[in-house]
């Protein structure tokens, strides 16, 4: 018989957004076989579907976290299915290319609506599951959110934002067992920059330009950030909170 040590998430519930594609399918996906029950949950059904093929622990909600009751949708979801909640990443998020010059007040809006509001509210949410079962939060941010990005400050500054909510609401939560970290991607493979609208040869000349100043000479794979998400919310590791890992092959460095 394999032992709880082995698979440190048996027996465990996570919900994981933004899980159609990149990061949050990835990590979905490593979740669940590290033995854990995982929520995939995103705006896009067919893509959510593709991510539950991976892995038979893996069920998904088509649901837009930005919406009013949605939260809570998702919290009762997962809790009704399995009986508890144990882990909450909040992956989902959107980016802009926005110079200052070029400011939208709907762009910012709508960064700060799905990168800070809707984790917050999620967080609310799972909170009391949580509580029960001292379980953990894991924000994704960005280097970005603790380096400057000309042309992407607001994206930058949602970044930054959440950054600082997974340190507060790691001292918040201390007491009651639960623990709260982050980690923060460097460029990665994903189709982030596609959804925001770029053009696909505008997001490949940012990729080239990006990996020739990452010191590991490549860009990120999903996998990259999967593999660190899972090691940081595992479950055995009760002294780390409050935390932002930075996964960018030494990015920040330069």
């Amino acid at each position: 018989m394999t032992s709880s040590t082995a698979i440190p998430f048996a027996d465990r519930v996570a919900v994981v957004t933004g899980a159609g594609s990149g990061i949050g399918r990835a990590t979905a996906v490593a979740l669940a076989e590290a033995g854990a029950r995982v929520l995939g949950v995103g705006r896009r059904k067919e893509v959510l579907e593709e991510t539950a093929s991976a892995h038979p622990g893996i069920a998904v909600l088509p649901l837009d976290i930005v919406e009013e009751g949605a939260a809570e949708e998702v919290v009762a979801t997962a809790v009704e299915r399995w009986g508890r909640l144990d882990l909450l990443v909040n992956n989902a998020g959107s980016t802009a290319v926005m110079p200052l010059a070029e400011t939208d007040r709907s762009v910012i809006g709508r960064l700060f609506e799905l990168n800070v509001t809707a984790p917050s509210l999620l967080a609310h949410a799972a909170l009391p599951h949580l509580r029960a079962t001292s379980g953990s939060i894991v924000n994704v941010s960005s280097t970005y959110g603790h380096r400057p990005l000309p042309g992407g400050a607001h994206y930058a500054a949602t970044k930054s934002a959440l950054e600082q909510l997974t340190r507060s609401w790691a001292l918040e939560l201390a007491p009651d067992g639960v623990r709260v970290n982050a980690v923060a991607p460097g460029p990665t493979r994903t189709d982030v920059l596609v959804a925001a609208g770029l053009p696909d040869d505008t997001v490949q000349e940012m990729f080239a330009y990006e990996r020739e100043r990452i010191p590991v000479g490549r860009l990120g794979d999903p996998e990259d950030v999967a593999d660190w998400i899972v090691r940081i919310a595992d479950p055995r590791g009760t002294f780390v909170t409050g935390q932002v890992l930075t996964i960018d092959g030494g990015l920040e460095l330069v």
